[in-house]
């Protein structure tokens, strides 16, 4: 267990940082599925200049840690994460950018979705309304390429702020993007171990990131937004604490893996307070009393059992921490 009581560790943050670390924090209520013990380092930055702070901090010390966004598709370990989280919720300034051509808008990773699309009706601007309803954050959307009602972020994306390490330095840097890069769920972010949550190595962390818009009739957007809002309402992404859609569909399947599971027999299956949903096969919910490990045991059986009777291999969704 990391302890920020060793004299070594503390005076190593500067001063003006240190208001942003806490000790033994539970991170459960920080994630949709209501699950997960304690991280023993949380830090939550409030700036570019905070974060990167933060990542030094954790580089220089030999700290393991993972990033936590809004917690939509990430499961925690029962016994938490034996490091530091980093805690993107305060990162969350939008902007309108005049370019003098398209307008254009930037929001910091930690910002809601819902909040960056409220901003844009709010403004009237046309293009993100199809996220509307999405859980979870830009930086995560952007990490994950989400992908709603047959449109992906890098649809609409213009560019990226991230922090990328070399040897001990940190620097911001931009990335403008290019759709080469991207796939269904794929983003040029994402590590090649697959291990989306881990702060290792190279790997570049999402800052901020611009889109593009364009004036439109702000009745309209906020009817699109309702209605998506309340389709996904309708299909029960709300009814429990879930991470959403526990697997990726995949077209090779000539199905969604949701169908895969409900002709598996598979819905409404339960270990502890773990289930598969009643009302969608690809959705797995906390109960009440789930444990990350019967999610866990859930996901295998129900990967197991697809395997079985069509020989499609389902891959996760939901991102394992720790």
């Amino acid at each position: 267990m990391f302890n920020l009581g060793e004299k070594e560790k503390k005076n190593s943050f500067p001063v003006k940082f240190r208001k942003i670390i806490q000790e033994n924090v539970k991170l459960g209520s920080f994630t949709s599925f209501k699950i997960g013990g304690n991280a023993d380092i949380y830090i939550t930055p409030s700036s570019p200049d905070e974060l990167s702070a933060a990542l030094a901090f954790i580089r220089e010390e030999r700290i393991p840690a993972i990033l936590l966004g809004g917690g939509t598709n990430l499961l925690i370990p029962d016994e938490g994460i034996r490091g530091a989280v980093i805690h993107t919720d305060r990162l969350n300034k939008i902007r309108l950018l005049n370019t003098g051509k398209e307008p254009l808008v930037q929001a910091e990773a930690g910002t809601l979705m819902k909040d960056l699309t409220e901003f844009c009706a709010e403004y009237g601007l046309a293009g993100l309304e199809d996220f509307a309803g999405l859980p979870g954050t830009v930086g995560g959307a952007v990490f994950m390429n989400a992908r709603c009602y047959e449109k992906s972020i890098s649809d609409v994306l213009i560019s990226v702020s991230a922090l990328y390490f070399s040897g001990k330095e940190c620097t911001l840097q931009k990335y403008d993007c290019n759709k080469g890069d991207w796939g269904y769920k794929q983003s040029p972010f994402q590590p090649s171990d697959k291990r989306y949550a881990v702060i290792n190595g190279n790997r570049p962390i999402i800052v901020s990131a611009t889109f593009r818009v364009e004036q439109g009739d702000a009745i309209l957007i906020r009817k699109i937004m309702e209605n998506r809002i309340a389709d996904r309402t309708a299909k029960g992404h709300f009814k429990l604490p879930s991470a959403g859609s526990a697997f990726k569909n995949n077209h090779a399947f000539g199905k969604p893996s949701g169908q895969l599971i409900d002709e598996a027999g598979l819905r409404g299956l339960q270990i502890g307070g773990a289930q598969v949903a009643p009302w969608h096969g690809n959705f797995i919910v906390n109960t009440g009393s789930a444990t990350a490990q019967e999610v866990v045991e859930l996901i295998e059986i129900i990967r197991k059992r697809v395997k079985d009777t069509t020989g499609f291999e389902l891959e996760p969704e939901i991102i394992f921490a720790g």
